[in-house]
């Protein structure tokens, strides 16, 4: 049985190209393997803990090797707890909408909680640093309002300022996961309306690759 977890990074539902690719991708993979286990982690439907001061501290006495205050271990438990979600998946479904050129902040947020040594990556002198999600696969949903394939109106390469996929991507491969693919949907400023086609086409590719992942798995 797969576990799949859905990383929702839109506070948009409907109108929101990312999110329904990435919903498209999974109901094909779930038509293939009926037995998966999707978990869906919206992260605009409640608060993210904050890194606050007690779990700041947590960070720097677990990277000095002392112990914690009772405050501490539980700010610590917490960023464990959200992590966990990503420990149980096989499958890490991301849709991601750009927002000046990058990712939404609450994306960042849960990033910047998650990302801490010995609940994503370990540290050895001799290895350096490596990822705790070895052996997972990613499916990031990239919605783009415009087109950052082309070269803008001024002339410089609008593929300058895709800080949005080289960021998530980069995320993963540090916290262990190299087996990343990529969709992506552009042009989708004024929504569904105009953007039908390009929608379309991502939910073909979507379509496929969720065939195709679902494939290796049943015969992994």
């Amino acid at each position: 049985m797969t576990t799949l977890l859905h990383i929702e990074a839109s506070p948009r539902k409907t109108r929101s190209a990312s999110r329904e690719v990435a919903r498209g991708f999974i109901e094909r993979f779930c038509a293939a393997q009926p037995d998966a286990d999707v978990t869906t982690l919206d992260l605009w439907s409640g608060a993210l803990p904050e890194f606050d001061a007690d779990a700041l501290d947590a960070k720097y006495a677990g990277l000095a090797g002392a112990p914690l205050t009772p405050a501490q271990t539980h700010a610590w438990q917490t960023l464990r707890d959200l992590a966990s979600h990503l420990h149980r998946a096989d499958l890490i479904v991301l849709s991601v909408p750009l927002w000046n050129f990058g990712i939404p902040y609450k994306l960042k947020q849960f990033v910047d909680l998650v990302s801490q040594k010995d609940i994503l990556f370990t540290f050895d002198p001799a290895r350096g640093l490596e990822g705790m999600l070895r052996g997972k696969t990613a499916v990031a949903v990239y919605a783009r309002g415009l087109d950052y394939d082309a070269q803008s109106a001024s002339g410089t390469p609008a593929a300058q300022f895709d800080l949005q996929r080289p960021y998530v991507e980069a995320w993963l491969r540090f916290i262990g996961v190299a087996d990343v693919h990529a969709i992506v949907v552009q042009k989708t400023l004024f929504g569904a309306e105009v953007d039908r086609q390009a929608r379309d086409a991502a939910l073909e590719e979507a379509a496929a690759l969720a065939d195709g992942l679902a494939r290796a798995r049943a015969a992994g």
